[in-house]
């Protein structure tokens, strides 16, 4: 959860662009996400995938085509805007409720949606860690658990981010870490296609 990956980058370029709300509003999204793989593990998703494998495939190529469309989007406005497409907004204006970041919202749920790794995570690493006639309680603490700790390690990414945004001033600095926003997640869906 720690280490940088697709979720990261879309909670930093979410923060970048319209404040500690639309960072934390994409780590919603993301938790949303990940409560909804977990929950359709639980209810055996696994099987739905043991009997169609081309199922965890058409996930990955979603994944990956999802995240280069967004890597791709942002190298796009490096190369057409000073800023990289960042207009650093004022700390008053990038403050509105959630209801006004529900793009951020979708971006997070639909990244971890449509990332294979986190629905093997739930089928595959989870379960290895609840002993043979365990009660299924078991692996909804363990799926709340994990749930819970990558919404406080994203929201810790928003909340870091929001407090450098004023170093971010230059358009050279915004342009910059846009620009390695977008080569990540291109770079990320790679990643996903190749494994």
């Amino acid at each position: 959860m720690i280490t940088p990956g697709s979720t990261t980058a879309i909670v930093v370029r979410n923060t970048l662009m319209g404040g500690r709300i639309a960072g934390l509003t994409a780590a919603l999204g993301a938790a949303a996400a990940n409560t909804s793989h977990a929950t359709a593990a639980g209810l055996g998703l696994a099987v739905v995938f043991a009997r169609w494998p081309i199922a965890l495939a058409v996930l990955r190529v979603a994944g990956a085509c999802y995240l280069a469309w967004l890597g791709v989007a942002s190298v796009l406005r490096v190369i057409r805007h000073a800023d990289g497409g960042l207009a650093l907004i004022a700390p008053s204006a990038a403050r509105p409720g959630l209801s006004a970041h529900g793009g951020s919202f979708r971006q997070g749920l639909t990244a971890n949606l449509l990332n294979p790794a986190i629905a093997t995570f739930y089928l595959v690493v989870v379960p290895s860690f609840i002993p043979a006639g365990a009660p299924q309680a078991r692996f909804a603490v363990l799926a709340a658990i994990h749930v819970t700790m990558a919404l406080v390690c994203h929201s810790v990414w928003a909340l870091a981010l929001d407090a450098l945004r004023p170093l971010l001033r230059p358009a050279a600095a915004r342009r910059a870490l846009e620009a390695a926003t977008g080569l990540a997640l291109i770079f990320l869906a790679a990643r996903v296609l190749t494994r």
